[in-house]
Order: structure tokens, then C-alpha cells, then sequence
């Protein structure tokens, strides 16, 4: 039986990261593949694309990976965790990447290609004032009042602040709303909820 023959009945005929039935081939995980069942997925023409193609990379169709990461195959497995290190500013995939357990041997492998490998040099981390690393999308608490620059509104002690965002450049702030208002807010002003 050939690896294509292979790969489609270990998929069910379906593509082993979205689901999909249409256009599917294999790719060969990179790097340096040799072609075998072992480092290859049955994947549709969209998930090859992108993967390919990072400029391409629409992020809502991973969505799928919620599913396919839980995969027994190694190199779905490899898959998921190079996409969802690519996208892991959108907020959703870091919570799926801390879910997902690769071995030492796979998880080199997934590092191969560099996937992550920057963003884990370089990565700025937002901490409240007790040094609770805040992620995305959290909840924060005032711990003191807050004059707001350009304004006249003072953000009151005990102010809950949801869904935070974090400044991508500087560890030392992060945004949420005030009210009406979005601001800026130092994070050493803040207790995470």
C-alpha cells in the first residue's frame, strides 16, 4: 500500500488537521522529510496552503486545531504546535499551546523549523504588582486611584478593568476600559482577578 493509500485510510478520507474531505494530498512535515507515514499528514489543500504560506495564514480556520492536537499521530501533533505557535498573538492558541504535551524528541522536532523559537527569545511578559504574569483578555483590578492623561476622569481604587490587552512593546503597560474610556494603564498598578 502507498503512503498516500496509507495516509488516506489512517484519516478516514477526511484532511487530519481541519476536518475537511475536499482537495486533500499529503505533506510531508518539515524538515528534511523522508516521505513515510511517520512524518507525513493527510491535509487538505487550504491547511497545505497555509502552512506553505504564512503570509496566507487566516487564524479562525485553525480554530480547528481545538480538535486535531489531540491527535495520536506524532506529526499532527508537530503540526498543531507550529500553527499554533505562529498565531499565538491572537490570545487563543496560547491557552491550546499550554495544553498541548509534545515529548523532548517531538518537541525538538516541532522546533526544527523555527517556529516559536523567537517569540520564546524575545517574548515580553506583562506581571501585576505581585508578579502574576496577565495574559490577554484577563480581568485587572485597580490597586490605587489613577489620573488619567488627557482628561479629566480619575480611574478609582478597586476599579475592575475586563478583557485587558497587552502592548506588544513594553511589558510595563497594558489597555482596558474605564467606563466609556479605553486607557493605558501601568501594570504595577494593577492586581489581576
Amino acid at each position: 500500500m502507498s503512503v498516500n493509500e496509507t495516509l488516506e485510510k489512517r484519516s478516514g478520507g477526511c484532511c487530519e488537521l481541519c476536518g475537511s474531505t475536499k482537495k486533500l494530498g499529503v505533506y510531508k512535515v518539515p524538515p528534511a522529510p523522508k516521505g513515510t507515514v511517520d512524518d507525513s499528514i493527510f491535509a487538505c489543500e487550504m491547511c497545505i496552503d497555509q502552512l506553505e504560506n504564512p503570509e496566507s495564514v487566516d487564524a479562525n480556520h485553525w480554530r480547528c486545531l481545538n480538535d486535531s492536537m489531540w491527535s495520536e499521530v506524532t506529526a499532527v501533533q508537530v503540526v498543531a504546535w507550529r500553527m499554533l505557535s505562529r498565531l499565538r498573538a491572537e490570545g487563543w492558541p496560547q491557552d491550546l499551546l499550554d495544553m498541548l504535551y509534545l515529548d523532548k524528541e517531538n518537541l525538538e522536532w516541532a522546533k526544527a523549523t523555527g517556529e516559536g523559537a523567537e517569540e520564546d527569545e524575545n517574548k515580553i511578559v506583562h506581571r501585576d504588582v505581585n508578579g502574576v504574569v496577565l495574559q490577554s483578555g484577563d480581568s485587572v483590578v485597580l490597586i490605587k486611584d489613577l489620573k488619567v492623561k488627557g482628561s479629566s476622569l480619575i480611574a478609582k481604587q478597586g476599579t475592575a478593568v475586563r478583557r485587558i490587552t497587552l502592548d506588544r512593546d513594553n511589558a510595563e503597560y497594558i489597555e482596558g476600559k474605564v467606563g466609556p474610556t479605553q486607557i493605558v494603564i501601568v501594570t504595577k498598578y494593577v492586581k489581576k482577578i
